[in-house]
């Protein structure tokens, strides 16, 4: 598999390059969200608020569906008066209880280890919202315990839909009290998804796309993604996600100031150093800062630096700031670019984005 950009700008490359429609996924994230938003209200998640504010939320989920819990304790933020946990395994911790809200986040409502989860949240007492494929067998689970269940249609692989999956745990985070968002908020946010996709629309031309500019920079390197706050941080590892599934591409993913003291040494490593005279060109680091707009004094004194360190070693650097005012805005500017700029790798490189057959083959093996 070689990489060719001009594949970029082939229209009929692109098309029968991306026989899912993993392009036209991506660029769906606005409906998704307005889509989610009246799905999440019929289902009622308000009434999760009739018997008051919950000690914790904890989020079971995998994969695109798990990021959804990382996205709702970004957008909460440090403000927020609970924790929020993810949980990606079979088991809940084992302080989870009664006062506590579980939410089991599914795209097909079949993943082993959410439906172990969501089952044992049930034996404990938890209040439960699940969100998932209808007719599921998470859906079932709910419906046994008399929890308001989301329904969710994707279309395709969850990583798709990661606004579908996350927007009913933020309406639920809202009746809560635990932020400020309301439809308002959501459909600005859906205008600034659509603003994106037409900037990184397959017909946009590479030195004006936002997408295929991003993916040119990524081939052929090693990426490691920076965020410099913990929402960015958020969008630096669906970035990592979204190279490894969509582009087949490793990725590394980190927040400032931790990866400060661990992963900028690799600024002195043999993979930084870059052979202008080599007859083969290698694969070499390039850093990519996730920026927001609500950085701590001190991380953006560090990220500065950081990038001045790699400009001093001849590590290529691209810094891409977030847009918008309310969290839920900047977060949902840098995921989108993320998975427009994973998927025009995969297809520069004469990959089809869609499938995850090394995910399949796991989950055979293991049914086994």
């Amino acid at each position: 598999m070689s990489w060719e950009a001009g594949r970029l700008d082939d229209p009929r490359w692109l098309e029968e390059g991306d026989p899912s429609g993993m392009l036209r996924a991506v660029a769906s994230s606005a409906a998704q969200i307005r889509t989610s938003y009246r799905a999440a209200r019929e289902a009622g998640v308000s009434s999760l608020a009739r018997d008051g504010r919950p000690r914790a939320v904890v989020v079971a989920g995998m994969g695109g569906s798990g990021i959804a819990g990382d996205v709702l304790a970004a957008v909460c933020g440090h403000g927020a008066p609970l924790p929020i946990v993810t949980v990606r395994s079979y088991r809940l911790p084992g302080w989870v209880g009664a006062t506590d809200l579980v939410i089991a986040v599914s795209c097909s409502g079949s993943s082993e280890e959410t439906l172990a989860a969501a089952t044992e949240a049930v034996r404990r007492g938890c209040r439960l919202l699940a969100v998932g494929g209808p007719g599921s067998a998470l859906e079932a689970i709910a419906r046994q315990a008399g929890a308001p269940f989301v329904p969710v249609t994707s279309g395709g692989q969850p990583r798709a839909g990661v606004w579908a999956l996350s927007v009913p745990l933020l309406a639920a985070a809202a009746e809560l009290g635990l932020l400020r968002v309301d439809e308002e908020t959501f459909e600005t946010v859906a205008g600034r998804l659509e603003e994106i996709a037409n900037r990184c629309r397959p017909a946009s031309e590479s030195f004006i796309n936002p997408g295929k500019s991003l993916a040119m920079e990524l081939a052929e390197t090693i990426p490691m993604v920076w965020g410099s706050s913990p929402l960015a941080a958020v969008a630096a590892h669906r970035w990592a996600c979204q190279l490894n599934e969509n582009g087949k591409y490793p990725a590394i993913w980190g927040e400032i100031p931790e990866a400060g003291h661990n992963q900028v040494v690799t600024f002195d490593g043999p993979l930084a150093e870059r052979d202008i005279f080599a007859d083969e060109a290698g694969r070499s680091l390039r850093l990519f800062v996730l920026r927001d707009t609500e950085e701590h004094p001190q991380v953006a004194k560090r990220r500065e630096a950081s990038v001045r360190l790699a400009h001093d070693r001849n590590v290529p650097v691209t810094e891409i700031a977030a847009e918008g005012t309310h969290p839920l805005e900047r977060l949902a500017s840098l995921i989108e670019l993320g998975d427009y700029a994973s998927t025009y790798l995969a297809l520069g490189y004469g990959i089809d984005p869609t499938p995850v057959s090394a995910i399949t083959e796991l989950k055979t093996r293991i049914s086994q």
